[in-house]
């Protein structure tokens, strides 16, 4: 059966309602457009729900706070206990309604198990998922509890939901350690109900120092936005002698100390810069001391000193008892822990399962959080190994992270492996499940000198020469690319754009049937997503290089679910002027259709007249790309670059690129002001052409 909402709800408390929230969004914002999120009943109307606040942000979603929750547990607690039930129940369902109407699809979080009362009961949940007509997902948790207990209560919940004349969607099993989750497995075979079964993750439950930062009211002395992310697995008091403290740091500690330690902060600046020492999360300075104006210049003048340093007003004792208090919590910005809750939900459920039952309206609005998210699901299906040579970066270290934590890709980073992992512990990344790779003591370095030699001595390369290249970090990736040791290359971030294109024209070449080597932008709008191609590497293709271009742009495009209506652009549409500008786009039009006669394809035609249907109606009205149009085929670099910038900068596009084109294995260019979520992408993108070669 079809459905238009789902009701979430939990047996007990601290069981991941917010995990499952966020996976089961992640895979209706990937499938439709406008999605609503509601909390019938929440906390207090004076404080702001952190579910809501959540699920709204990160999803982009377009509603009001107000419209998401229905009432707080005061006014539920006084309905109910006013004998007014039937009443709350309308009044509900009406704010349900007016959602599940104005909305593709309605996902609902129950009440708390921690705000039931004597007067709120658990049933209430139940009732509320009844007149809703919403089928519901119930969670159950695993911790501190017996195999046999589980099970019976997957039994029980199932009765339940059913007694309560519900469609029972599925049932989630959280927080299960690796025993009781292939024990759980092998009793569940046979049962006609869906049973997700959720590993424990004990990073999801650690602290990070946004969290200790928020409950302890801490103040910023040396801090970056990226420090927020970082994980304390423990805390510890700076009372001791310097040679004794050392001896009890540990990874990811958080230390607190009076900042007039200096023996103590100099000790600790000394061992996080040493190999010797574990990696410790932060400095917290008790009391508001403040740290001496000579030890500060150290600091402060130390390169790349990348350890995050706090103050709080209170004493060294009362920060302790705060710090056993602080518990984990997902937010928004927590990148790498919505990466790695991400990677585990979509581990363990059947996504195409869950997406058959859901309505898909067919639709042709393409969102940029729908198109990235698709770029998740088209790389996961078959995890490809993509070489990153740039590991001197941050980005890159940060990128590299989130998609091994997602598991839609295997990494292979090229560099010293001490020196990797030391910058991974400064930026406090865990990156044990990448594949690392020095370039320069490689038993591969004498083989890839020896093909590429094989390969370019016809146009005058020494042996030498190729070994000198091959110590080059590009070429020896581009290599690996070439003998299959790596799926595809991603470089750029520091590298110039011909260091990266070079060694893929020189070692792996174009594609047999191609001609050229091209590139595109995906332009994520509002509400579509365009394909804009050549706005990155050809300079002035004549009318058989433009041709190809527009085929490359073609397959690329219809590639990535992007139905391919190609406007070879011009400033003249149809007919309506001459010169050699526009002759040269004429003649590449139809060279495309000679060669590929099925293709929906037009030109010369003004970018108006391709965007426009009012426009196309009057300039072009029999075409049937003219006002819906999806790839665009600039005449050259100087217009295609200048308007995908243009629109990038002043329309507020999104510009996803540029995605090269048209050799024999994937590799992609970033810019060299790109951000983490750019390389991300381009790591997706380069995934999903392995994939398809």
């Amino acid at each position: 059966m079809k459905i238009k909402s789902l009701y979430i709800s939990a047996g007990q408390k601290n069981v991941g309602t917010l995990f499952v929230s966020m996976g089961m969004m992640d895979i209706l914002k990937r499938n439709l457009h406008r999605v609503a999120f509601f909390r019938p009943v929440i906390f207090s109307k004076n404080i702001r729900d952190n579910d809501i606040d959540f699920i709204l942000k990160r999803y982009n979603l377009d509603m009001e706070y107000q419209d998401a929750y229905g009432f707080d547990i005061d006014y539920v607690e006084n309905m109910i206990a006013s004998k007014r039930l039937d009443e709350l129940i309308n009044q509900l369902i009406q704010k349900f309604k007016k959602l599940e109407n104005s909305y593709d699809f309605v996902l609902c979080e129950g009440i708390r198990h921690s705000s039931l009362t004597s007067t709120i009961e658990y049933d209430f949940n139940m009732l509320l998922a009844q007149n809703f007509g919403s089928s519901i997902i119930n969670i159950l948790g695993a911790k501190e509890i017996s195999v046999q207990d589980i099970y019976e209560n997957i039994l029980i919940e199932n009765e339940n939901i059913s007694a309560h004349d519900c469609t029972h969607f599925a049932t989630f099993v959280s927080r299960l350690s690796d025993k009781k989750y292939l024990e759980l497995k092998k009793r569940l075979k046979n049962h006609d109900f869906a049973i997700y079964l959720l590993k424990e993750v004990k990073e999801l439950d650690i602290p990070t120092l946004e969290d200790v930062k928020e409950a302890l009211d801490a103040k910023p002395i040396l801090f970056s936005p990226n420090d927020n992310s970082r994980v304390t697995r423990n805390f510890k008091i700076a009372a001791q002698s310097i040679e004794n403290f050392l001896n009890q740091m540990q990874e990811d500690d958080l230390v607190v100390l009076c900042a007039d330690r200096s023996d103590i902060v100099t000790a600790i600046i000394a061992a996080f810069y040493s190999k010797e020492y574990p990696k410790i999360s932060g400095i917290i300075f008790s009391s508001d001391t403040q740290i001496h104006p000579n030890i500060q210049k150290i600091l402060l003048g130390l390169k790349e000193f990348n350890l995050p340093v706090l103050s709080v007003a209170a004493d060294t004792y009362q920060i302790a008892k705060k710090l056993t208090q602080v518990y984990s919590r997902l937010r928004v910005n927590s990148e790498r822990k919505i990466a790695l809750a991400l990677g585990l939900f979509n581990a363990s459920i059947d996504i195409k399962v869950i997406e058959e039952k859901i309505v898909t309206q067919k639709t042709e609005v393409i969102t940029p959080i729908m198109f990235e998210y698709k770029l998740f699901e088209m790389a996961a299906k078959k995890r490809k190994k993509i070489v990153l040579p740039e590991s001197g970066d941050e980005r890159i270290l940060r990128a590299a992270e989130i998609v091994l934590r997602r598991n839609v890709a295997d990494i292979i980073l090229l560099g010293d492996e001490n020196e990797i992992q030391e910058s991974a512990q400064k930026f406090g990344l865990n990156l044990s499940e990448a594949t690392i790779i020095n370039p320069f003591t490689s038993e591969l370095l004498e083989e890839f000198a020896d093909v590429f030699y094989s390969i370019r001595k016809e146009k005058g390369l020494s042996l030498q020469g190729a070994k000198d290249a091959m110590a080059h970090i590009n070429y020896f990736a581009t290599m690996m690319v070439h003998l299959e040791h790596a799926d595809g290359m991603v470089s750029g971030a520091i590298h110039t754009t011909a260091d990266t294109i070079r060694p893929a024209l020189q070692i792996i070449k174009t594609s047999p049937g191609v001609s050229i080597a091209s590139s595109l932008f995906f332009m994520c709008l509002k509400t579509k997503v365009l394909v804009y191609g050549d706005c990155a590497l050809n300079q002035n293709p004549n009318a058989k290089e433009l041709a190809q271009i527009a085929i490359s742009c073609a397959k690329t495009s219809r590639a990535f679910g992007i139905e391919p209506k190609v406007a070879m652009l011009s400033y003249s549409t149809g007919q309506s002027g001459e010169g050699a500008d526009v002759d040269k786009v004429r003649e590449a039009a139809q060279i495309v259709k000679s060669l590929q006669p099925d293709l929906k394809i037009d030109g010369p035609i003004q970018y108006d007249a391709a965007i426009d249907k009012s426009v196309a109606s009057l300039k072009l009205p029999n075409s049937e790309v003219a006002g819906e149009a999806s790839v665009f085929v600039f005449p050259d670099l100087n217009t295609g670059n200048n308007t995908y910038k243009a629109l990038q900068r002043s329309g507020g596009a999104i510009a996803i690129g540029p995605i090269l084109q048209g050799l024999k294995k994937p590799v992609n260019d970033l810019s060299r002001g790109c951000s983490v979520k750019d390389i991300v992408n381009t790591i997706l993108i380069t995934a999903i052409q392995a994939e398809q070669k």
